[in-house]
């Protein structure tokens, strides 16, 4: 590449900053990192190395047949920074990549430092830096570099709150017992209803009432308001308040019967491909293997494969659909890019992966070569997709089978055989693309 190339800014040094630097820096453009600690630390940070994991050490499954692992794979082929360390600072988890987080978080700084083109800035950034840039700040992005963002985007297209209900694919549901109608017949048949007899809910509600709740942080607690009052709460005001609010069966009927059941859980269809469904009303501080627990014993839902498990936290998140195109570049100024947790995905790999993708992107535009197009066939196109697609109540989302494009035809062999199909075709896929867009270095 040429020697003049321009110097990209990239603020934030967690997964998706360190792994954008890494990834802008090996096709030779200079690289400023911007990174606030330990000048000043958000509430959650303690450590002052890069890449700083501050919840689970756990990156998820590594086999093919979970989209995890899939993940790991697209990562691997593009040659991820993240990835590599994790992999030598492995501790044993099983199935799953886990990781000694300070020798990772020492090994990410290692390498970024020393890199001859990255040129580390510790100072906190209270604006959107000069084209060409990434900002990669994380879910708890410092005030006042969020009043810049919302400023140079819109205040409504930033999230600070994120009370969502889990998410499950429509492959995974029983619909033996689910069906589809709205309340009273009203147009079209948009819900997917879970009808519950009396001793169903009964069992459903016991089991919600007794859950574990994940802990809030303090710098959280505040933020649990009325608005989005967690289900397993509203719950705990009494045996029929569900029956009565979210879970009210009036105006449904269920064929099956011919009456109206004691109660129903409707699903409502999440994107366009019709691949997933929100549980409506569901938003949830039950820890995530509380929520398969319990929810898996909605009639309908007994092995329902968990897209994205209910969330009430703080977290700032722009409103991708509005602001964000292809490759997380800004609409307004593709050689603006936002990636990570604050550009709408959900997840330590997924983090690495937007970080990956809008670097590249950057990289092969600044140098006056077409973007790559990952294509829904991939997760690291699928999760750029959901950020930038069109829809009425974004929400940040995880790596999940579900958001990736569908396969023609049907496989034989389950739902396992389905994973190991999607994972092969994503993997030539993004071997394809790779070949394509010349993206080796």
């Amino acid at each position: 590449m040429s020697s003049n190339l321009p110097t990209v800014t990239v603020v934030g040094a967690g997964l998706a900053g360190c792994e954008a630097a890494w990834q802008l820096a090996r096709r030779d453009f200079p690289v400023r990192l911007v990174e606030m600690k330990p000048v000043k630390y958000s509430p959650a940070h303690h450590m002052p190395g890069f890449a700083e994991l501050v919840c689970s050490n756990s990156l998820k499954a590594e086999h093919l047949t979970n989209a995890s692992g899939l993940l790991k794979a697209e990562l691997r082929a593009m040659g991820s920074l993240i990835l590599a360390c994790a992999e030598a600072s492995r501790v044993p988890a099983g199935g799953a990549l886990a990781v000694d987080r300070d020798r990772f978080s020492d090994l990410v700084t290692e390498k970024i430092r020393s890199h001859p083109r990255i040129a580390v800035e510790r100072a906190v950034a209270d604006r959107i830096p000069d084209a060409p840039c990434i900002v990669a700040t994380g879910p708890l992005t410092d005030p006042a570099l969020t009043d810049a963002i919302a400023a140079y985007t819109g205040s409504a297209a930033l999230n600070f709150f994120d009370a969502a209900a889990p998410i499950v694919t429509a492959d995974s549901l029983d619909m033996d017992k689910v069906f589809r109608a709205s309340r009273y017949g009203r147009g079209a048949d948009d819900y997917l209803n879970c009808p519950m007899t009396q001793a169903e809910y009964d069992a459903f509600y016991d089991a919600l009432v007794g859950a574990e709740l994940a802990e809030l942080h303090d710098f959280e607690k505040k933020l649990v308001f009325e608005g989005c009052l967690a289900v397993e709460i509203l719950a705990s005001r009494g045996r029929q308040t569900l029956a009565f609010g979210p879970l009210k069966p009036v105006g449904l009927v269920d064929p099956r019967t011919g009456r109206e059941p004691y109660a129903v859980v409707q699903l409502r269809q999440e994107n366009e491909q019709g691949t997933l469904y929100n549980l409506v009303g569901f938003q949830t501080r039950l820890k995530w293997g509380e929520q398969k627990r319990v929810f898996g014993m909605i009639p309908g839902l007994e092995h329902a494969e968990f897209a994205r498990y209910g969330v009430m936290h703080r977290n700032t998140y722009l409103n991708g659909p509005q602001v964000l195109g292809r490759n997380y570049a800004l609409k307004g100024d593709p050689r603006v890019r936002f990636a990570g947790q604050l550009s709408g995905v959900e997840g330590y790999m997924e983090s690495t992966a937007s970080g990956l993708t809008a670097a590249v992107g950057l990289a092969c535009a600044l140098s006056g070569r077409p973007e790559p197009d990952f294509t829904g066939k991939t997760l690291f196109g699928a999760l750029a997709n959901h950020v930038c697609a069109p829809t009425p109540n974004f929400q940040p989302m995880n790596a999940n089978f579900g958001i990736l494009e569908r396969l023609t035809g049907k496989v034989k062999g389950g739902k396992r055989m389905r994973y190991e199909k999607l994972s092969e075709r994503a993997i030539d896929t993004m071997n394809e693309v790779i070949e394509h867009y010349e993206l080796r270095v």
